[in-house]
């Protein structure tokens, strides 16, 4: 039998004693222009599409490249050979309902979200082709730049006279890993090779193993992007990961 739980009669709202709840934040994603040619800093913001409810879960996907040749007067494959990261994939859900007001306010987000699969306008102009750059901005989870690789869209609920006025969509970002502008070679700074998201339970030793295929690396990761205390890595901490060239002096 469980035993009730008792809660201070002068308590705020919430649990007992731990104070008020904390308070509600929209996630929402931010559309950026590209930057010129696709490579650098994006450019500036010029729409955001908003979560009308918060995502239940976002599932982050890293992989890496490897290379495996068959050995000579055999059947089997070679040992492994390590060829770089695969950018970061973040899926999530984005669920919008207009049964309170019955207008067309879902199928606009829907419209809004296929946009971000095809080339802006000023892109087009410019002959580059390019989507926009999105960034979700959600608590700790403000540096995943990525672009839309796909949205898929199920309308559920429908007006009597069919205007769908419910939509669960699936997205799928994926990162854009965006090189960095070099800095003066006398100044010391290091040109991004690759960007990385981390995601709960990650450590640098790990994100140093998949990124180069040698865990000792880590503190050369957190030396690059001046990380005082590796234990204190918070998922959503974006890690610029420079040319090994550059960590290891070429060696």
């Amino acid at each position: 039998m469980s035993t009730p739980v008792a809660f201070e009669a002068n308590a705020p709202s919430g649990i007992a004693g731990q104070g008020p709840p904390p308070s509600l934040e929209r996630a929402y994603l931010e559309l950026l222009h590209p930057p010129s040619g696709g490579l650098g800093r994006p450019g500036t913001r010029y729409d955001t599409i908003g979560f009308q409810f918060n995502p239940n879960e976002l599932s982050f996907t890293k992989a890496a490249r490897w290379r495996r040749s068959p050995q000579r007067n055999t059947r089997k494959s070679g040992v492994p050979q390590f060829q770089g990261p695969e950018p970061c994939k973040l899926t999530l859900e984005m669920f919008f309902d207009a049964g309170d007001t019955m207008d067309d306010k879902v199928v606009k987000a829907v419209e809004k979200l296929f946009t971000c699969v095809v080339p802006t306008d000023r892109t087009l102009a410019n002959a580059q082709s390019c989507p926009p750059w999105v960034v979700l901005r959600w608590g700790l989870l403000n540096g995943f730049t990525a672009f839309v690789r796909d949205v898929s869209a199920r309308f559920t609920l429908f007006t009597p006279g069919g205007l769908p006025i419910r939509a669960v969509c699936s997205v799928t970002m994926e990162e854009v890993a965006g090189a960095q502008p070099k800095q003066n070679p006398t100044s010391g700074g290091l040109g991004a090779f690759d960007v990385h998201v981390v995601v709960a339970g990650e450590s640098l030793a790990t994100v140093a193993y998949r990124a180069y295929g040698d865990p000792a690396l880590w503190r050369a990761v957190a030396e690059a992007n001046d990380i005082d205390d590796p234990l204190r890595l918070r998922p959503g901490t974006r890690l610029l990961l420079p040319a090994i060239e550059e960590l290891t002096g070429g060696r």
